[in-house]
């Protein structure tokens, strides 16, 4: 692989995200995108009025470098109502740039050159980078198809003396796995066995289907002061280009954490926090309605990928699909699959191997994501299967 000149030895080899990757290749190709995880509909009014009011009222400036009270208020309560999740807002709670400034916050602030995360593959692209930008290094566990189960003795064994943290994901992107409360134990034991903090990112965890639930690995004895928890509002809005997300975890952990991010953005969103607040406070059939119309757009394009010859593999949450594209593709690449169905069929997807550190194991998987209109689910199913 050649270098790229003048960055960093530690982010050698990340390059361009995948994301503007095919984006830019969906606009080269006329394609339906199902690739970048973002919904093509606006959230709900409320939301949007309360930002819109909050523009209009002169919240334009910078907030407060923890959140405006009212968000980190309305987050405190959010984990409460859910989860049964005590936190104090004004010591235990901080608003960030999106989810994926927590986890760069986080990451930077708790580990050291050296240090060890414990993380299961495939992985949201920015963990890598993120543990790379901080020195430290990734002790991948992978999720097996067709189930995304894991063994839990390679668990253990990923586990080192210069093992910091676990960093967990679910509901998981890119498989839509919900971890269940076995796989939770196992990895809190193992947390408190090894005392590890554990940082659970949580972003689409009202984005689950077929009677199942989330449940956060914060509520399990002995993890709430080990663990801290990440979530945004845009899976849950459908505001992703607002980048409101936010942390909580005991007082010790988030300080730290605080440290690292307010010399990343320092803060943003301004007039889009108290809109945030008020989206936390939505009636429950909010909620389940979200999941519901989720779980719908899911059940319109999976028997889409069933009929065009794809190996399917069941999702539980998320916006995302995984498919095995070896009965449509010899050599089982799915990054070359990916770039060959935007020009013979004008539908992007993802690569999932970019998600994986095996990458062997990833090759021929691709995830496409169902958050779009029923319309548009219709015409990429059209062009799939004609």
């Amino acid at each position: 692989m050649s270098r790229e000149p003048y960055l960093t030895a530690k982010l050698q080899g990340f390059g361009t995200t995948i994301f503007a990757e095919m984006s830019a290749l969906a606009l080269a190709t006329d394609s339906v995108n199902l690739g970048q995880g973002f919904p093509d509909t606006d959230g709900p009014r409320q939301v949007l009025d309360a930002a819109i009011a909050a523009i209009n009222g002169g919240h334009n400036q910078y907030p407060p470098g923890p959140g405006i009270p009212a968000l980190r208020q309305a987050i405190a309560d959010h984990q409460q109502r859910f989860y049964g999740l005590s936190y104090d807002p004004d010591r235990e709670v901080l608003v960030t740039a999106g989810a994926t400034e927590a986890l760069a916050g986080a990451l930077i602030a708790l580990l050291d050159t050296g240090d060890e995360v414990v993380v299961f593959e495939p992985m949201y692209d920015s963990y890598q980078a993120c543990i790379a930008m901080a020195g430290a290094n990734v002790r991948p566990v992978t999720l097996h198809t067709p189930d995304y189960s894991f063994d839990p003795d390679e668990l253990r064994r990923a586990i080192t003396a210069r093992t910091r943290l676990i960093l967990l994901n679910t509901p998981h992107n890119p498989t839509g796995k919900v971890f269940d409360d076995a796989e939770l134990r196992l990895i809190a034991d193992l947390a408190i066995e090894h005392d590890l903090l554990v940082i659970a990112d949580e972003v689409y965890e009202h984005l689950v289907f077929d009677g199942k639930r989330h449940r956060s690995i914060a509520q399990l004895p002995g993890l709430r002061d080990r663990t801290l928890v990440i979530s945004s509002g845009g899976k849950t809005f459908n505001t992703t280009g607002w980048k409101i997300g936010w942390m909580c975890g005991a007082a010790a952990v988030v300080a730290a954490a605080r440290t690292a991010k307010q010399f990343l953005t320092y803060v943003n969103g301004g007039p889009f926090q108290p809109a945030i607040a008020v989206g936390l406070a939505l009636p429950d059939h909010f909620f389940t309605d979200l999941a519901t119309n989720m779980q719908q757009r899911r059940d319109q394009l999976v028997p889409a990928l069933h009929a065009a010859g794809f190996t399917v593999f069941s999702t539980s949450s998320t916006y995302f699909v995984t498919v095995d594209v070896s009965p449509l593709r010899a050599d089982g690449d799915g990054i070359a699959f990916c770039h060959q169905l935007a020009r013979e069929r004008g539908v992007v997807a993802i690569p999932n191997e970019v998600f994986y550190l095996n990458k062997h194991i990833g090759r021929p998987l691709v995830r496409f994501a169902f958050c779009k209109r029923a319309e548009v689910i219709a015409e990429a199913a059209r062009r799939l299967t004609n």
